[in-house]
């Protein structure tokens, strides 16, 4: 029986894009509900973030591979929340460019061209700790296995009632 193998690139920029895509909804529900007391919680983002946060997030995998033995956690989130404002400020850029941008923190007091703003460096930074040591670290932990059957159970350890059974 072959070895399960680890997921690939697309898969897990895959994973990336629904988790980040995901967490802006919950991310703009909360901040109407803070700000203006919205009992609707309507949470909104744009298309456009699955492309924008599936690529961050797998070239933040590239990164913490490279930098994990190298720097401690501190230092790798501030590198992360460095890259956020780099990759949000050039895909607000571009986006802007053709009117898509989905984005504009004109309104905010230490923004730039409304494409970031210093207001969200511990927003950013506390994200980019849940991203190194929750989702990525258990994402690269994932596996494939081709010659699984769906519904199948792939260990051969047998439960009952929730305990490893002994034989």
């Amino acid at each position: 029986m072959a070895a399960a193998e680890p997921l690939t690139a697309f898969s897990r920029w895959y994973l990336y894009a629904i988790h980040g895509y995901f967490c802006e909804v919950m991310f703009t529900a909360a901040w109407e509900f803070v700000v203006n007391f919205n009992w609707k919680f309507p949470g909104v983002t744009s298309v456009w973030a699955l492309f924008i946060y599936g690529t961050s997030i797998l070239i933040v995998e590239k990164m913490y591979l490279y930098l994990k033995d190298k720097c401690n956690i501190l230092v790798r989130c501030l590198i992360y929340t460095l890259w956020t404002y780099l990759w949000e400020f050039t895909t607000g850029f571009i986006l802007r460019q053709f009117n898509a941008c989905p984005w504009d923190y004109s309104q905010f007091d230490f923004d730039f061209m409304g494409l970031i703003t210093l207001e969200y460096a511990i927003p950013w930074f506390c994200a980019a700790f849940i991203m190194e040591q929750l989702v990525i670290r258990n994402t690269l932990r994932l596996r494939f296995d081709e010659n699984a059957e769906p519904g199948d159970p792939t260990a051969t350890i047998a439960l009952a009632n929730g305990h490893v059974k002994t034989n």
